[in-house]
């Protein structure tokens, strides 16, 4: 792949339950398919299976020691290279990776989202363009919630628990902070629609060539 064609690498940052995914998944979807990957910071959180189940669930991860973000940054240099990366596939039940992995091929566009894609130098350096997702905190709790009972596994005591132990802290400590980096800062994630036309307007004529 020559520097000209080299892909545009929009990093989209944001508390837990911001909606920056959502942000992710609607701008990827509104490119034509092969011409946007999409990748989730969560995928690199570290193997866990060496410990046993009860150490596991005390480790904090909310902190970025957590996640194997060099192996994130590796992946985005190796993409930009025009080359195909294996990533790996995390299961929040058990904090554990699965042995197979998931093939993300180079594209003009590539989508990097997560809470914590601003915090270490070497993944911010292979951001292009850095988006922050600024939502209400108890709107954002509301979300945690929902999706961690319904997608993770969770409980409902376990939620509670880390979100006052590591989630909130590490959010003031690491997320909140973060936001300096930002190139743009977006209000409500998916329902700007504004923001959203914006966005979709500079990454169309990537996408496209134009």
């Amino acid at each position: 792949m020559t520097t000209a064609a080299r892909p545009l690498v929009i990093g989209i940052a944001g508390g837990t339950g911001s909606g920056k995914t959502t942000v992710a998944h609607k701008l990827a979807a509104a490119i034509p398919a092969g011409r946007v990957a999409l990748i989730d910071h969560d995928s690199y959180y570290k193997d866990q299976s060496t410990l046993a189940p009860d150490e596991r669930e005390a480790l904090n991860y909310d902190h970025p020691s957590a996640l194997e973000s060099d192996l994130l940054a590796a992946h985005l240099r190796t993409l930009r290279g025009g080359v195909a990366v294996e990533l790996p596939i995390y299961d929040f039940a058990t904090h554990t990776r699965k042995a197979e992995t998931r093939r993300v091929d180079p594209a003009p566009v590539i989508i990097v989202e997560g809470i914590l894609v601003f915090v270490e130098a070497a993944v911010r350096e292979q951001l292009d363009i850095k988006i922050f997702v600024d939502t209400d905190a108890d709107i954002r709790l509301m979300r945690r919630i929902r999706r961690d009972l319904e997608q993770r596994g969770r409980t409902f005591a376990s939620v509670r628990d880390q979100y006052y132990a590591t989630v909130r802290p590490m959010h003031l400590e690491y997320v909140e902070p973060s936001k300096r980096w930002a190139d743009l800062i977006v209000p409500e994630g998916g329902d700007n629609r504004i923001a959203l036309d914006v966005l979709l307007g500079r990454l169309g004529r990537v996408a496209f060539g134009t």
